[in-house]
């Protein structure tokens, strides 16, 4: 893996301000690390060599203290440009994620672990932390410091140079094979998380019926096993940061003491001078040390490292092809045809629609009739823009829907699923989800739609708040709230995926009755089973699944 990942420069360009401020920030802890040296040396050699007093140290004690102090105020600056500029970072990717992803649409999330993207949005954007709070300012003193520190003692000893200059590029060498296995086990370990969040997700979600089925404990010992193997994972990745560790110390410690046995020798000889070798001897661990400091924290960043590829790859997945030219005609008037449109999935041998061609006239309403899997909720997913065709066109008053924007195509369209989505708030908060810019018409929406009819026996009316899902309401109750979405768009197309699937007598005539309210002066193409909802159709087309093409 890359020090620096190119893409990350891309899609986060606060990584650029960020290595800009790190690189001067660097140059300056390198000088104050020479400065340092030079001042201690000097002091030393005053006081053991000259009989220097504290009165003949005070200036250079000063700068001194000075210097260590304008060393933390670096330190600090480089730690809080760090957070500041990983939580900035965090927050771009997030938001170019979850744009790329809705802009993929639903047909590519469902070909997608939803546990996984949650896991990939939270925690792997969070594991950035270590790669731009730790490692990624650690590598440009990796950079800055070997290089000023080996020139400064190039000035004073070529020979130390010189041992410096063949024993440095080891640390980074063994360092690299080193990061090639825990990169191999963090890619693992990435993989098992992911495996771990979908799963779990999943069993939340399914509760209720492995409890019926009494299946509940069987996910339990899964979800345990699973963990067993993040568990495993993540020790073995821990022992060779810590084998990887005691290795880049050995190294050090074994080239200063090359450089330490050189100088010592020459010191006794008389060929080096004192200040000059206890310069040098000062010096020669700061060369290692940000190397040894970028292997450490290596490990810490590897799991960051890792989110942030599987991010850029969904990122990088190529966006459907949209168009942006051509104007949405008036949906109110338009006459929308489907012609010899077929769509197929990868995961299925026959296509869900294979050629079908329909006309649906301005104001009327259509019901679509046919067995389950016929292609009856694709057919709306295609006039919805989330499914492209593979052959065949989508026209409206002879514009092509993929000639129009879908934004605005969609801007047209009110749209009630056979399962609507109610998200975690109040009643009214997921009417508004209608129309947000229409909140004052949210109670006429849910009197058309029939909320009221249940919500003011609730003790907080509209205001009472539901949970995910719609958890507090029963299926005909959302069903209303999702009508109510529908009133409040007040869009002229209205398409709607069996609303009345699951729905008792009672509830079923409720619903078809603001369904009959809001089909008025609209285009409308239902998918209907039951036939009280089929009797509101001007006309009822019948929609066959497709051959198995050979």
């Amino acid at each position: 893996m890359k020090p620096l990942d190119p893409r990350l420069l891309r899609h986060a360009r606060t990584t650029r301000t960020f290595l800009v401020a790190s690189a001067v920030l660097g140059t300056v802890t390198a000088g104050l690390v020479i400065a340092q040296a030079t001042l201690l040396a000097g002091m030393i050699a005053r006081t053991f060599l000259g009989g220097a007093d504290l009165a003949d140290l005070r200036t250079p004690m000063l700068l001194l203290l000075a210097v260590v102090a304008a060393r933390a105020a670096v330190a600090w600056l480089q730690e809080v440009a760090a957070h500041r500029s990983a939580a900035a970072v965090k927050s771009q990717l997030r938001g170019r994620l979850l744009e790329h992803a809705t802009r993929l649409g639903p047909r590519w999330l469902s070909g997608e672990r939803s546990g996984e993207l949650a896991t990939l949005a939270t925690r792997g954007v969070d594991a950035l932390d270590g790669y731009f709070a730790r490692y990624l300012p650690q590598l440009i003193l990796a950079v800055t410091v070997p290089l000023a520190v080996g020139a400064r003692i190039l000035l004073g000893d070529w020979v130390s140079a010189v041992i410096i200059a063949v024993t440095v590029p080891l640390i980074p060498v063994f360092a690299i094979l080193v990061g090639l296995a825990t990169q191999w086990k963090m890619n693992r370990q990435w993989r098992t998380l992911s495996l771990l969040s979908a799963h779990f997700l999943d069993v939340v979600a399914g509760l209720p019926t492995l409890k019926v089925f009494g299946r509940a404990k069987a996910q339990a010992r899964g979800i345990r096993e699973v963990t067993g193997r993040y568990r495993r994972a993540t020790m073995s990745t821990l022992r060779i940061a810590f084998v990887s560790a005691m290795v880049l110390e050995l190294l050090s410690t074994l080239s200063v003491a090359l450089v330490a046995v050189s100088i010592g020798l020459r010191l006794v000889e008389g060929g080096m001078a004192f200040e000059t070798a206890l310069l040098i001897l000062i010096l020669a661990p700061e060369a290692y040390f940000p190397l040894r400091q970028v292997g450490a924290q290596y490990h810490a960043s590897v799991e960051g490292l890792t989110a942030a590829g599987r991010i850029f790859e969904v990122l990088e997945t190529p966006l459907p092809d949209t168009g942006t030219n051509a104007d949405v005609p008036d949906v109110r008037h338009a006459t929308i045809r489907l012609d010899g449109v077929t769509v197929a999935y990868p995961e299925r041998d026959a296509p869900a629609l294979d050629g079908f061609s329909l006309t649906i006239h301005p104001g009327e309403t259509i019901a679509l009739v046919g067995p389950s899997g016929s292609g009856k909720s694709t057919l709306l997913n295609v006039l919805l823009g989330f499914v492209r065709p593979d052959e065949g066109r989508v026209l409206a008053d002879w514009a092509d829907l993929a000639d129009l924007d879908p934004d605005a195509w969609r801007r047209n369209v009110a749209w009630v699923p056979q399962r609507p989505y109610l998200f975690a708030g109040t009643i009214a908060a997921n009417i508004r989800l209608g129309d947000p810019d229409a909140p004052d018409a949210a109670e006429d929406a849910a009197r058309a739609a029939n909320v009221l009819g249940f919500a003011g026996d609730l003790p907080r009316g509209l205001d009472t708040p539901i949970g995910e899902r719609g958890a507090g309401l029963s299926a005909g109750q959302r069903q209303r709230v999702a009508l109510a979405r529908a009133f409040l768009r007040d869009a002229p197309l209205l398409l709607l995926d069996e609303p009345t699937s699951g729905l008792d007598p009672e509830s079923e005539a409720t619903v078809v009755d603001a369904v009959r309210r809001l089909a008025a002066d609209r285009t409308v193409v239902l998918v209907a089973h039951r036939p009280a909802l089929a009797a509101l159709a001007d006309r009822i087309v019948p929609v066959e699944p497709a051959e198995v093409h050979a």
